[in-house]
């Protein structure tokens, strides 16, 4: 059950608080995951066994630790009932209107537009971006997130009118009911934004039909979905159906390597390879795995009918007029959590990814690409937390241990005025010399005065994004029905699609199409850090009088 909250605020634009006994947006977040997660279970068995082999992961990993507080040889923060309620999901949009729509949704949730993903880089014809929180204090309480992708329809060949087919589809569909739409108005319009507790139950339970499997009925005939598999798998997914269904929900686990080889022993189709950086001992950015797309049944119209006659009662259609196939979409994906890169790491690892593929192209018989990515990385890349953080290739947040330095180091103590007293001054110096402040910081770690701890890389990789989509869409050989399908058989399966080519990326209509800028998640680490380093100069009375 919900319970009703003083209004908060949760960003910059947000109304200031009041007495109106308004659900808070981490609140109602948390309600609103809770409650997908339910669902989803709901319509995929092996979701649970994926959270239950998860929570056993890791529950081993932080009895291992010593510390629960700090999992991952104490490099993780990130607390035990995060790490309980963490999950993302991801959806497939269509068309830009269906963009503005969820963005209205997700705002509600205090979930905004974070990072720009070109997937069309990896064959698929998309980009996407992450709803996500953005505050410090939201991403502790619920770090829930939405991978949301969205159609780039001139990606998409015109020949044999594919494109026009999933246009059509697309917009005779609607995603959201009217309820939804009066609340979403009715928020924005009337409340600033914000929902009373018994508006919220309402929110919630019309949202998640936006999201649902909707029983499994298509939006297409057999045929339709036949002829878009046919030209990219994707498109089949992303047009043939009545909601923007889930792909996948996803749970953090401390151990991946671990939780891949608990699935592998329960008898799950494991994807072959975790994506992303190598195991380290100081894990960096993400690491993704999942069990393959499910092929889940569906039942096509015959013909063309009214997408409001299916929402309500199916039953009163005669079965003839319904065609039973199935459809390969949905997996069970798991992710590991490392610390989120600077500008410099993030260079540093898109090289050894380079280096990495370079020596595969030319290694001798026998060597795994995972073992030269080990090789590469483990002579490159510091695996030690105090090297990470002196070479600034990642992202820390800085707190006191109640240590006082023993004195102020010359070079930093000119750099504060005679009035360096307020929290403001003290914002404005670090604004000006930033590296100075972060070089005094990492001399206060080593003297003990401060700790610094990695801050959690909260977004994705695309190319570790499109490899977990591909190894789902190359495992969907068909769009099967009872009926003879020859054409769906020769879909493409290989990891570029001679329809889509490697396209530059187009942040620009994305944006248009949310209706808001896309936040660059760099300068949200960066804020992160800043806001961090400026609680512990206050904290330690770092002031020309103070020192």
């Amino acid at each position: 059950m919900l319970h009703a909250a003083p209004a908060q605020r949760l960003h910059p634009q947000d109304p200031a608080p009041d007495a109106a006994p308004y659900v808070h947006a981490d609140e109602l977040r948390t309600a609103f995951a809770l409650a997908m997660s339910h669902m989803y279970r709901n319509e995929v068995a092996l979701y649970g066994d994926l959270v239950r082999i998860v929570q056993g992961v890791n529950q081993s990993a932080l009895l291992a630790s010593g510390d629960e507080s700090q999992a991952n040889n104490n490099t993780m923060p990130d607390s035990p009932e995060r790490l309980s309620l963490e999950r993302h999901g991801a959806i497939r949009l269509g068309l830009p209107s269906e963009l503005r729509t969820v963005r209205r949704i997700f705002a509600l949730l205090g979930m905004y537009p974070v990072g720009y993903y070109n997937l069309a880089v990896a064959g698929l014809p998309m980009h996407a971006t992450c709803f996500r929180p953005i505050t410090t204090t939201s991403l502790a309480r619920n770090p829930f997130r939405i991978f949301t992708t969205l159609l780039r329809p001139e990606l998409v060949t015109s020949e044999g009118g594919t494109r026009d087919l999933a246009l059509q589809l697309l917009s005779r569909r609607s995603l959201f009911s009217a309820e939804l739409l009066s609340l979403l108005d009715t928020a924005e319009q009337r409340q600033q934004g914000r929902l009373y507790a018994d508006q919220a139950q309402v929110f919630i339970r019309e949202a998640l039909r936006t999201f649902s499997w909707a029983s499994g009925v298509a939006a297409s005939t057999v045929d339709e979905c036949a002829r878009l598999r046919a030209e990219h798998p994707v498109l089949a997914d992303i047009a043939c159906f009545r909601t923007a269904h889930i792909n996948h929900l996803t749970p953090r686990t401390l151990d991946i390597d671990a939780a891949q080889r608990a699935m592998v022993s329960e008898g799950m189709a494991v994807k072959e390879r975790i994506e992303g950086p190598p195991r380290r001992r100081c894990p960096i950015l993400l690491r993704q795995t999942s069990f393959l797309a499910l092929d889940e049944p569906v039942h096509f119209p015959s013909e063309h009918v009214s997408l409001g006659d299916l929402d309500d009662c199916q039953p009163r259609w005669e079965e003839r007029s319904l065609v039973q196939g199935s459809h390969c979409a949905r997996f069970g994906e798991i992710e590991e959590r490392g610390a989120a890169v600077t500008a410099a790491g993030r260079r540093l690892y898109d090289e050894l990814l380079a280096e990495t593929t370079a020596a595969v192209n030319v290694a001798a018989k026998g060597r795994k690409y995972d073992e030269i990515l080990s090789d590469t990385f483990r002579d490159s890349y510091p695996d030690d937390l105090r090297e990470l953080c002196r070479r600034r290739l990642i992202f820390c947040r800085y707190r006191c241990k109640g240590k006082q330095p023993t004195r102020m180091p010359p070079d930093f103590a000119a750099l504060l005025g005679q009035d360096t007293t307020t929290s403001t001054e003290l914002h404005d110096l670090m604004d000006k010399h930033e590296e100075a402040v972060i070089g005094w910081a990492q001399r206060l770690v080593d003297d003990g005065v401060l700790v610094a701890e990695p801050i959690t890389y909260e977004d994705f990789l695309p190319f570790s994004a499109a490899g977990i989509f591909q190894s789902n869409l190359q495992k969907t050989s068909s769009t099967t029905t009872s009926t003879s399908i020859d054409n769906a058989e020769n879909s493409n399966q290989t990891g570029s699609p001679p329809s889509v080519m490697a396209q530059g990326g187009d942040q620009g209509s994305l944006e248009e199409a949310l209706g808001c800028p896309i936040t660059d998640p760099d300068v949200l680490y960066a804020q992160a850090q800043k806001d961090s380093l400026l609680e512990c100069l206050l904290e330690l009375g770092v002031t020309k009088a103070g020192m």
